[in-house]
């Protein structure tokens, strides 16, 4: 990838990748693992003014703190599809090229919102942590809510959200959904109002972009959704009013939720890790070996054709 006669492009790792990735990245570039490092300052002090590459996580991005100790800096490739986690703005005006890993992540992101509305509605997590603990024949858990034929509101019909209805569609769920447009094709029922979607629906899904920042589900929706209804996030946290949900399922003003996604990861409130209507996940949406390896080329391909001078293929900006 790089000429022998030359230096090795210098690339800063913010979080790990695949091994096949990795061994690729070393044979190509020389590269810098900052969440390695004990004094990630020290190691921007010495390296950051050659860094031209920065590879990171839709979730972790890159600050624009970062960002400006990395005077050379020429592309942020994100292993992801999120771009909330940087300042698209801040990096176009440095001339920094971001870009994404967009397609190959929907089908396990949406594989994952409906493990999580089956775990939660069935509560398997307390069934599991029952037969774990030798329970089983001297407690009774409570009786599950059913699954197929659920109402199912969907907050974002992109890709994700599209893909999460196709599935839900064989559970026999009757799908409506909230976004920034009405999609007559898609044939589902569309809900300009989210708290009006929330009031009509037994499950409400977020799969939505959180690049505008703003909070989507309130204390108001949340109300809305009620004391038989369930929240699922396979987006973002900070989509979700957090202390509000929290305040709502310890009052059960709202019947479970299941989550894989939160305002401050890793660290998830205390309250949520207590609650047993709640599935939780590390963040794990895209979190499988097939995924993330063609995520890794994808970065591997944008990589490559910036630092040949070309466009990379997976270009925001």
């Amino acid at each position: 990838m790089n000429n022998h006669n030359k230096a090795p492009v210098d690339i800063l790792l913010t979080q790990p990748v695949p091994e096949a990735i990795d061994a690729e990245l070393v044979s190509a570039y020389a590269v810098h693992r900052l969440y390695q490092h004990a004094e990630p300052q020290q190691l921007l002090r010495e390296v950051g003014p050659r860094i031209r590459g920065v590879v990171t996580g839709g979730a972790k991005g890159l600050s624009n703190a970062l960002m400006d100790q990395l005077p050379a800096l020429q592309i942020i490739a994100i292993s992801g599809i999120g771009t909330d986690a940087v300042d698209l703005r801040h990096a176009a005006s440095r001339g920094i090229q971001v870009t994404t890993t967009p397609g190959v992540l929907t089908d396990d992101v949406a594989d994952m919102a409906l493990g999580l509305i089956i775990n939660t509605l069935r509560r398997m997590g307390e069934g599991e942590r029952l037969v774990r603990d030798g329970l089983w024949g001297t407690v009774n858990l409570p009786l599950a809510r059913k699954v197929s034929g659920i109402e199912l509101g969907i907050v974002g019909l992109g890709q994700v959200g599209k893909a999460i209805a196709q599935r839900a569609a064989a559970f026999n769920m009757r799908i409506a959904y909230n976004g920034r447009r009405e999609q007559p094709e898609s044939g589902y029922r569309y809900e300009p109002d989210l708290v009006e979607l929330a009031r009509s629906v037994d499950v409400l899904v977020l799969a939505a972009s959180a690049d505008g920042g703003q909070v989507l589900v309130t204390a108001e929706v949340l109300e809305a959704l009620g004391p038989e209804g369930y929240l699922v996030n396979v987006a973002r946290g900070k989509l979700v009013d957090e202390a509000a949900l929290v305040e709502a399922l310890r009052e059960q003003r709202i019947a479970g939720a299941g989550l894989d996604v939160f305002v401050d990861e890793p660290n998830v409130p205390e309250a949520l890790r207590d609650l047993n209507h709640v599935s939780l996940q590390p963040h794990r949406g895209s979190a499988t070996q097939q995924t993330r390896l063609e995520m890794g080329r994808m970065v591997l391909q944008n990589l490559q054709a910036s630092f040949r001078g070309e466009l990379p293929p997976n270009r925001v900006i």
